[in-house]
């Protein structure tokens, strides 16, 4: 693996610290008026999910991992495990459900994702930026309410509450992003 400086670190890298294997999510470069520039990181485990705040100096050495990202089609879960296929070698394999976090809503039967591993252990899984997904609950359409920049409370059908334009109404088909959980378009 390679290893890089403490200031070359960037936001979204994976390094291997203190055993651990860690993203970056943060990275600050502060130049106080005495003594040496570093880096504050702030970091999270892909293990376990626990934070660390670390100072990073340009001397200081770190290995930085590289994952390998494969497309997987999502087929079924089960007790907790979600069962994933790859469509290259067809071969099928649990992730934890846990992964997605409260993305796990919006996975459907047969989707595509896109699972990062460390050798053989899954540690990232991510959903496509967006989804279409219907309306089962919300207000009925107001005539004359659209021009005000308002929005109504909706619930989905994976059980996810979201704000929607007053024209849009139930049983409708919306595309909801993903990764803000906001209303995109309709569909």
């Amino acid at each position: 693996m390679p290893k890089i400086n403490g200031n070359e670190i960037r936001p979204g890298n994976v390094l291997e610290h203190n055993g651990g294997l860690w993203a970056a999510v943060k990275v600050d470069h502060v130049k106080p008026g005495k003594g040496g520039a570093f880096a504050q990181v702030e970091m999270k485990n892909l293990r376990n999910g626990s934070k660390l705040n670390e100072r990073f100096r340009s001397a200081d050495k770190v290995e930085r991992v590289r994952l390998e990202q494969k497309d997987q089609q999502f087929l079924y879960e089960d007790d907790g495990m979600l069962v994933v296929m790859d469509t290259d070698t067809y071969d099928q394999v649990q992730i934890p459900a846990d992964l997605l976090g409260e993305r796990r809503a919006f996975l459907q039967d047969g989707m595509m994702i896109v699972v990062e591993y460390h050798e053989s252990e899954a540690l990232n899984a991510s959903l496509p930026q967006k989804v279409t997904c219907k309306i089962v609950e919300t207000e009925p359409v107001v005539k004359g309410q659209t021009a005000a920049n308002s929005f109504k409370p909706a619930l989905l059908d994976n059980g996810i509450k979201v704000s929607v334009p007053p024209f849009v109404g139930q049983d409708e088909e919306i595309i909801v992003n993903t990764e803000t959980m906001e209303y995109v378009e309709r569909a």
